[in-house]
């Protein structure tokens, strides 16, 4: 008997700041975007962690029939202002809107993450987990915020910044580094060894 072909690893995100930290991990990966409607799912009551890992199942669900022999991986980040959820801004004032917000805050930024094998059972549904950590964002005046804006690096970013910035207004922050960038390395690292994906360089 022919052995079986080694498992694929699919990333069910178009995120080039989650690219890079599997890439940096020694991850070989495709990546097939997930196309879902993430403000479809917000509700009243959902709390940013139930959402993070919901929006991050529902990513993975939308990629796996795509590729019923391969191992998808999605996630989600969200930040997390009270019970108050923050996604990705809309647009400028939007993003201007959630960095007054934050300013001067601390908040979670909490990411969930589901891996799923849809050939190894079609009706399973994908192993879930989520990681938080607590961010505290210096004061910002109108004026930087304005200048940060325009820059444009707010663009698909939760919360409207990033912690890879030139400049991320973060003052201190407690837990996982690489969650806050959108993408917690020790827990997908483990989800994905249960898997059976291993990264390339092991």
């Amino acid at each position: 008997m022919n052995p079986s072909p080694p498992l694929r690893l699919i990333l069910a995100s178009a995120s080039p700041r989650r690219q890079s930290l599997l890439a940096e991990a020694g991850y070989t990966f495709l990546v097939s975007p997930a196309d879902i409607d993430e403000r479809a799912f917000e509700s009243p009551g959902l709390l940013p962690a139930e959402l993070a890992v919901k929006l991050a199942i529902a990513k993975a669900n939308a990629v796996r029939e795509k590729f019923p022999d391969d191992v998808v991986l999605a996630a989600d980040t969200v930040v997390a202002f009270g019970d108050q959820a923050l996604g990705k801004p809309a647009d400028a004032r939007h993003a201007r809107w959630m960095l007054d917000l934050l300013s001067g805050t601390t908040h979670l930024v909490i990411t969930g993450i589901a891996v799923v094998r849809h050939s190894a059972d079609p009706l399973a549904a994908p192993k879930a987990a989520r990681v938080m950590s607590a961010v505290r964002m210096r004061w910002l005046s109108p004026e930087k915020i304005a200048g940060y804006v325009a820059t444009g690096d707010w663009q698909g970013k939760a919360g409207g910044y990033g912690i890879q910035d030139n400049d991320p207004f973060v003052e201190c922050l407690t837990g996982c580094h690489t969650n806050i960038v959108g993408l917690p390395m020790t827990t997908t690292k483990r989800m994905l060894h249960e898997a059976g994906i291993e990264p390339a360089s092991r």
